[in-house]
């Protein structure tokens, strides 16, 4: 075997063994069951492509991209643990399967085609790995290569989108009659936008209405681009690039990961690519590239994992936390911080005047600002996705934990002046935003368990009992569960500090107590 072939290699046995299934027999019984059902069938065709998707995981993190850092840990189990240093943080041995993110969570972009920006120092491998991701779509590396397209100061929206054709210009009596030389790149299935920072502010909102709303516009002619996979680069995403990034265009990013320092006792890889004079990117197996069609499966198998209504409302109760901000609002509804930020107030004077709660206990404290839709549904977008990549039909808190960091990096923005980074065993997290996001999510569990929300949550009873619809619902029924929701908010404001979830609780049951008022009014009508 030619040694190059060892960068082809892929493993024959399955990436996340489990028992067969067992083989259905026939019965008697499935003659009277009317058509035949193609669900089962339909499982068994899907069941390829999550194991394509590992397949396609493991030889780049063997072959390709040198990323052993294991920061996305599943346990199964008890796991080993170790303390390490001076400051005594911990090495822990996962004991079920654990990914590395730098190349799990380009991946995931890559089947539900959403946008992934990199972000780390130069040479670390962001254009490359985006670069392969390229390749997985069934482009080669030259097409790539040359539809990527690399940020500059001296950047025009012609440069980006495409540029009038020159003999049209000068014949055109109407702007229809101008046709539009559009850049190939538009038309890529993955989209690679290198350095986006160095992007001018003004060619960056052209960008943003190709990433936020699919479509290029020049001269009043539009290009309606296909579902793509987005993958941005940034050196220094703080602030540091040329420009500074429209906050509309950061908005549009689903998901931030951090390309890691090499680890120099994988040094023999590289040396074995110098000897052999092989670039990965060129040697990436045929089975593991994707088909159009196979993107578009992957993406809707993705869309149908369930979320149990136990981890929704885990994050329901987590979400809630981050944007209240009492002394922003005379009006119970914008008591938030956007209306601060709206208004340009002076955040330490507001935060002066909120003197009632406990400011290390509320997490909302720790932020600058909430959590906004798009990254709501991201976030579960991503959960799905990598309850899928691991064969689950449905997200684990776990899933959820894992891929929250990366979701939320860019999009909540911690408070340094908070008094939990004063803690000298928060100190860290000034820095560590992954590992302050994920702590955060720890800190709301806890408090989750703490309250039994699980098991004591009148709220939620109240919800359920109203999505299950008014259709016969007397008025007498619809007087006393008004009367329920008033003695439950007379209930849950005596005497109490309010927090994020306790405001969201409220304004739930404000709601609630509107639609069976609105109800009633109909009733009597009648």
């Amino acid at each position: 075997m030619p040694s190059f072939n060892l960068f082809q290699r892929l493993s024959q046995a399955p990436t996340k063994p489990k028992a067969a299934p067992v083989a259905r027999q026939f019965d008697v019984a499935d003659l009277y069951q009317g058509p035949i059902a193609l669900g089962a069938e339909g499982e068994t065709q899907a069941r390829p492509f999550d194991e394509k998707l590992r397949q396609a995981y493991f030889w780049i993190v063997n072959h390709a991209i040198i990323s052993p850092h294991y920061d996305i840990e599943y346990n199964d189990g008890p796991s080993q643990t170790y303390s390490v240093g001076d400051s005594r943080r911990t090495l822990n041995l996962p004991s079920a399967q654990s990914y590395s993110s730098f190349i799990l969570l380009p991946l995931l972009t890559f089947a539900t085609r959403r946008k992934c920006l990199f972000v780390g120092g130069p040479g670390r491998g962001k254009t490359a790995s985006a670069l392969l991701m390229g390749v997985l779509a069934g482009s080669t590396v030259k097409e790539v290569k040359r539809a990527m397209q690399h940020g500059h100061p001296q950047m025009t929206v012609a440069d980006l989108l495409g540029n009038p054709l020159p003999a049209d210009l000068v014949n055109a009596q109407s702007m229809d009659d101008i046709r539009i030389a559009w850049r190939a790149w538009l038309g890529m299935r993955v989209k690679i936008v290198d350095e986006y920072n160095r992007i001018p502010t003004r060619t960056q909102s052209a960008l943003l209405t190709v990433m936020g709303d699919n479509y290029a516009e020049v001269l009043n002619h539009i290009y309606e681009c296909p579902e793509a996979a987005w993958y941005l680069t940034a050196n220094d995403d703080q602030g540091g690039g040329t420009y500074q990034v429209i906050e509309a265009l950061r908005d549009r990013v689903d998901v931030t990961v951090q390309a890691l320092a090499f680890n120099p006792r994988f040094l023999n890889e590289l040396l074995l690519r110098v000897e052999e004079n092989v670039r990965p990117e060129e040697l990436v197996p045929p089975d593991i590239i994707f088909t159009e069609s196979e993107v578009d499966q992957i993406g809707e198998a993705i869309r149908q994992v369930g979320i149990p209504d136990a981890v929704r409302r885990r994050l329901e109760f987590f979400a809630s936390q981050f944007e209240l901000f009492e002394t922003a609002g005379g009006q119970f509804e914008y008591m938030t911080k956007d209306t601060a930020r709206l208004a340009g107030a002076d955040r330490g004077q507001a935060q002066a005047a909120d003197n009632g709660r406990d400011r290390l206990k509320d997490l909302g404290c720790q932020t600058l600002n909430g959590i906004s839709v798009r990254t709501l549904m991201a976030l579960m977008i991503y959960a799905k996705a990598m309850a899928y990549f691991r064969g689950n039909g449905e997200v684990a808190l776990e899933d959820l934990r894992q891929v929250l960091p990366f979701v939320l990096h860019n999009k909540l923005q911690p408070d340094p002046d908070a008094p939990f980074f004063a803690l000298p065993e928060n100190a860290a997290y000034r820095s560590d935003r992954l590992g302050w996001l994920r702590r955060l999510f720890d800190l709301s569990n806890d408090e989750f368990n703490r309250l039994d929300l699980d098991r004591d949550d009148p709220v939620g009873v109240l919800s359920a009992e109203f999505d299950l619809g008014l259709d016969g619902v007397s008025e007498r029924e619809t007087l006393a569960r008004l009367n329920r929701i008033e003695k439950l908010i007379a209930e849950r404001t005596k005497g109490r500090k309010l927090y994020g979830p306790l405001y969201d609780d409220l304004l739930k049951l404000k709601y609630l107590h509107q639609r069976y008022t609105n109800y009633r009014s109909w009733l009597r009508s009648q």
